[in-house]
């Protein structure tokens, strides 16, 4: 299936972590005889199921699922990776006239995946390293308020505490001599690679909260705990970058008894909470964005069915 226009059709379902993605997704794939391209930053690590929500051995027999459990956790990878690795994968499935639905949380990948991603030139290896012995001896909010400074959306996008990005887009200022948003901005206008229906998951707050509270008491129940005790066993410590992400940070500080049990609790399902709304307030910014309750199926089949008349037979 092709447009007049030459590009192919996917069909983007997105929305916060515990808002329902999944089952809505599944519903629609099975619909349009349709297969599950993942887009989530955590469940292509093989050895992380629990913490990352990753679709169970039924989900996934249901409808066949894509970008998941195709790395080791130490293994690198980034969105423009992921864009090139979805993207070829979303061609073959049209090669069997398939209907690709994208599904995840991770935005950037989304993003990547339809619209390219910005590819900075090269930093100065002396800069990036002054600006992280800067974050490790003043601390990154020091840092955040001064890219609030030179770049003030850059910095409404990201958390005080994210050294790794504030870090990064500072560089950026400082080898381009323009804000990162900038750039974004400029980036915003390339060509989309693929068509693609938006459809993002919301839910009331107080009920999307609720669900991940519910959500995290489920996974320490289904041995969250026991899963990152068997990742550091197998070799991948606390300090790597998957095991920082929420859930496996919180239990690796309470293995090594950094955290009370109350506490790591509490703190998961707190950041997990603003992670919610961090990833609402990115897919909120996309104009092409439709919005649906996860329980809306038959809104989100009529949509998609509408949206795949524009298609020759």
């Amino acid at each position: 299936m092709t447009f007049s226009n030459g590009k192919q059709p996917i069909v983007v379902i997105c929305g916060p972590t515990g808002v329902g993605k999944t089952a809505a997704a599944i519903a629609v794939a099975e619909a349009f005889g349709g297969e599950i391209v993942g887009a989530d930053s955590m469940q292509i690590y093989r050895s992380m199921d629990i913490g990352t929500a990753k679709p169970t051995p039924e989900e996934q027999a249901r409808v066949r699922h894509h970008m998941i459990d195709i790395l080791n956790p130490d293994e690198p990878f980034d969105a423009a990776r992921y864009a090139e690795t979805a993207g070829d994968g979303i061609e073959r499935l049209h090669e069997e006239r398939l209907l690709p639905l994208v599904v995840g949380g991770t935005g950037l990948y989304i993003k990547a995946l339809v619209h390219g991603i910005f590819q900075a030139r090269p930093v100065d290896p002396e800069v990036r390293e002054r600006l992280k012995r800067e974050a490790e001896k003043r601390g990154s909010a020091q840092l955040y308020e001064r890219l609030r400074l030179k770049d003030p959306e850059a910095a409404r996008r990201l958390h005080p505490n994210d050294a790794f990005r504030i870090v990064r887009a500072l560089e950026i200022c400082e080898a381009t001599g323009k804000p990162l948003s900038d750039h974004h901005g400029d980036h915003r206008f390339a060509e989309a690679r693929f068509d693609a229906l938006k459809i993002g998951l919301t839910l009331p707050r107080e009920t999307l909260y609720e669900r991940i509270d519910r959500r995290v008491d489920l996974m320490i129940a289904e041995g969250l705990l026991e899963e990152v005790k068997a990742l550091i066993e197998m070799g991948y410590g606390p300090d790597l970058k998957p095991m920082r992400s929420i859930g496996y940070r919180h239990m690796a500080a309470w293995l090594a008894g950094d955290l009370t049990w109350e506490e790591a609790v509490r703190t998961l399902k707190r950041d997990t909470r603003r992670y919610a709304k961090r990833q609402l307030t990115w897919f909120r910014a996309d104009p092409e964005m439709t919005w649906h309750s996860p329980s809306e199926i038959p809104a989100l089949t009529d949509r998609t069915a509408a949206f795949l008349e524009r298609f020759p037979v």
